[in-house]
């Protein structure tokens, strides 16, 4: 796809401009923004074909250092994480230094693949790749060719990414929920908060708690590999804690440039039944960026006080703020590696031309007023991930997790 210069010209000037007036950040993290722009200008405006003039701005917009800034388009390649469900390892194999294949979500394209942790990448698309080059990147809606080496040996894959609902976010949608009991202990895995307001995701946590779940007394909450997603996320934190407790707020523009009371801040307490609602929520915080989420109110549960989250440093968004929830409202313990701190709320603007910008449009602060944009969470007891271990089917950072449950 080709651009003309007036066409490059519009797309660029309404990025400029929505920065400017959107971006949460009123300090825009310590950059200058117009001297940035105007750096940036001509190399941007030279592109004609879209995916350099994609990488162009994107450079640009990379210099802010905000975790979910950036053009999209319908042929943007993504991360593993969001395009299969998927993350990668950099780790030393027997083939060298490769690209290892890490969580692997079920559900999703890379596990309906036959992808399991542990496969050692050797190629994307016909291309040997491996690090210290980027990890491959996929294309929403098409099919990518894979060779892997398993245990048993070299495997060539193909991947049938589907096609994304969202453009400001770009993401496959693997299982929901996965329960089970290990060694005494509940385990819930959770790779996904998928939808916005997450009406389907909400009820299948409820019948999972209220179910398989209902006499746990002990529980491990696995948001490993998890990108984050939609509002779904308020019904988990619901379950964790008996009644209504503020968990944290949106910062927007406004608020940031001309102070806020949170007391005083719109609330969003309850995830709705079904989709009939939507319309109202839809009307009583349009336009609102500064928002408050309360627990639902859901009940005391035998859990409560024996509960471990894990994290990994693909624990991104939403799932951060479930576990930064977890810890400083619930007294759970974080076990794992430190998540990368990219927590952030943001819209999708269409920009032209097939074009969509991606744009953080507030930060979020716990109740307890801790901010994770850029700073991320450490656990309490830190594990890591390793190659040899998932080639031998040991998933010692799920192991430590269930022992300091079972401890509690």
């Amino acid at each position: 796809m080709t651009l003309t210069e007036p066409n490059r010209r519009e797309v660029f000037t309404k990025i400029g401009h929505l920065v400017a007036k959107k971006f949460y950040d009123p300090n825009f993290k310590g950059h200058d923004w117009p001297s940035l722009v105007a750096a940036h200008r001509d190399r941007i405006l030279s592109q004609a074909e879209w995916p350099a003039f994609e990488d162009a701005v994107n450079n640009m917009l990379r210099q802010l250092g905000s975790a979910g800034l950036g053009l999209i388009s319908a042929q943007t390649r993504i991360a593993p994480k969001n395009a299969i469900s998927a993350t990668l390892h950099d780790s030393e194999t027997e083939y060298g230094r490769r690209w290892v294949f890490q969580d692997v979500h079920a559900g999703g394209p890379a596990a309906a693949s036959g992808i399991e942790s542990g496969d050692v990448l050797i190629s994307a698309n016909g291309f040997m790749i491996g690090p210290p080059e980027r990890q491959p990147l996929f294309a929403m809606g098409q099919s990518h060719e894979l060779v892997v080496e398993k245990p048993s040996g070299p495997s060539k894959v193909t991947i049938a990414i589907p096609a994304s609902k969202h453009a400001e976010n770009p993401c496959a949608v693997p299982d929901h929920v996965k329960a089970e009991v290990s060694d005494g202990v509940s385990v819930v895995r959770i790779p996904l908060f998928p939808g916005k307001l997450g009406i389907d995701f909400a009820s299948q946590v409820s019948r999972v708690f209220d179910s398989a779940l209902q006499a746990a007394d002990r529980l491990v909450l696995d948001l490993r590999g998890n990108p984050g997603g939609g509002l779904g996320c308020l019904r988990l934190m619901s379950v964790l804690t008996p009644g209504k407790k503020p968990i944290g707020f949106s910062l927007g523009r406004g608020a940031a440039e001309h102070g806020y009371d949170r007391a005083r801040l719109p609330r969003f307490e309850r995830i709705p039944s079904s989709k009939i609602k939507v319309p109202w929520l839809a009307i009583r915080f349009a336009g609102k960026k500064s928002v408050v989420l309360v627990t639902e109110g859901l009940g005391a549960r035998a859990f409560h006080t024996r509960t471990v989250v894990l994290v990994n440093e693909h624990t991104t968004c939403a799932s951060e703020m479930v576990a930064l929830f977890a810890r400083e409202e619930t007294g759970a313990k974080i076990v794992g590696s430190a998540t990368p701190g990219r927590l952030v709320s943001h819209s999708g603007f269409k920009v032209g031309h097939g074009f969509t910008l991606a744009l953080p449009v507030a930060a979020y602060v716990s109740w307890a007023g801790t901010r994770l944009d850029g700073t991320g969470i450490q656990p309490d007891l830190v594990v890591g991930w390793s190659y040899s271990d998932a080639r031998s089917g040991v998933d010692a950072q799920l192991s430590a997790a269930i022992a300091l449950a079972r401890s509690l």
